[in-house]
C-alpha cells in the first residue's frame, strides 16, 4: 500500500515511538506493583500524585493502542524480517 511507503508513515512511526516511551514512563511512575513501589507509597500522600494515579488504567490503553499502531506501520514500511 502507498500509505506505508510515504513520509507520513515514517513520521507517524517516530511520533508513536515517542508516545510509547512517554506512556511507558508514566505507567512505571503510576504503578504501585513495580519496582518503584516504595517511591509510589511515599508519593501517595500527595493529592497531585493521587490525581495522576487515577489515570493509570487509561495510560495503559493509550500505550497499547500506540504500540499496535506503531508496529503495524513499522512492519508496513520496513517489512517483516522473516
Amino acid at each position: 500500500m502507498d500509505i506505508f511507503q510515504s513520509i507520513i508513515a515514517a513520521r507517524l512511526i517516530f511520533i508513536l515511538g515517542i508516545v510509547n516511551l512517554l506512556a511507558g514512563i508514566l505507567i512505571v511512575l503510576s504503578c504501585r506493583c513495580m519496582a518503584g513501589a516504595r517511591l509510589t507509597d511515599k508519593l501517595m500522600k500527595y493529592s497531585v500524585y493521587q490525581r495522576f494515579f487515577k489515570y493509570h488504567c487509561y495510560i495503559w490503553w493509550i500505550f497499547w493502542a500506540s504500540v499496535v499502531i506503531h508496529a503495524v506501520f513499522a512492519i508496513g514500511l520496513l517489512g517483516s524480517p522473516f
